[in-house]
């Protein structure tokens, strides 16, 4: 089985959560391969340009559980319906509905500019400071309809009650009416840094890792 963490939107394979769980892994004498999905041009970032990158580096003759937070969870449950190989899957906080849960944080007056001006200045978290983001992104991501994830992977979703970001209530939602999802809810944000530990043990026991 090989592992692959799929690090959030405007985050990095240096996030906190990517480092901890990347040496939570070593501790058990495993590989957590984390690709870096900002392809150094996160300007012109989507999500068809993240399932297009991941799905290059999937093998082809061994079982993956791809862990994916947030968009990168989102990335993760799109690469599970496309690629038989993805044989299990962990998300952390998922990014299911991001638009409309996104864009109404912006304001009407800063996605018409967005759409005049083509680009939106985004706080990087990974770079530390605000880069341009192509309206592409926006264009990109409707085409990705969540209700169309349906193949039966054994998936384990981590979120957080007091997700400021992704409503828990969307992961309630879309684990309600799929049997094969186990969800997890932690006293906890959309990132999840208050509970680490748990959330490595619960992966631990569901990716079976001794």
């Amino acid at each position: 089985m090989q592992f692959i963490y799929l690090h959030g939107f405007a985050s990095s394979p240096q996030s906190a959560k990517a480092v901890y769980l990347r040496d939570r892994f070593a501790a058990v004498h495993q590989t957590l391969q984390v690709p870096d999905l900002n392809q150094d041009d996160f300007t012109q970032l989507t999500l068809t340009r993240q399932l297009q990158q991941v799905s290059a580096q999937l093998p082809t003759d061994e079982p993956v559980t791809l862990i994916g937070s947030s968009f990168g969870g989102l990335t993760a449950a799109w690469l599970a319906e496309q690629y038989p190989q993805v044989q299990k899957l962990v998300l952390l906080a998922p990014a299911f509905a991001f638009l409309s849960h996104w864009l109404p944080q912006l304001g009407t007056e800063k996605i018409q500019q967005w759409q005049q001006q083509r680009y939106l200045m985004v706080y990087h978290y990974g770079e530390k400071r605000s880069l341009p983001l192509s309206y592409e992104f926006a264009r990109d991501v409707p085409q990705y309809n969540d209700d169309h994830l349906l193949r039966p992977v054994p998936t384990l979703i981590i979120h957080g009650i007091h997700d400021e970001v992704i409503p828990i209530q969307v992961s309630r939602d879309f684990a309600v009416k799929r049997s094969w999802v186990q969800l997890i809810e932690v006293d906890s944000d959309h990132a999840l840094g208050n509970v680490m530990p748990e959330t490595w043990q619960a992966i631990q026991t569901f990716c079976q890792l001794q």
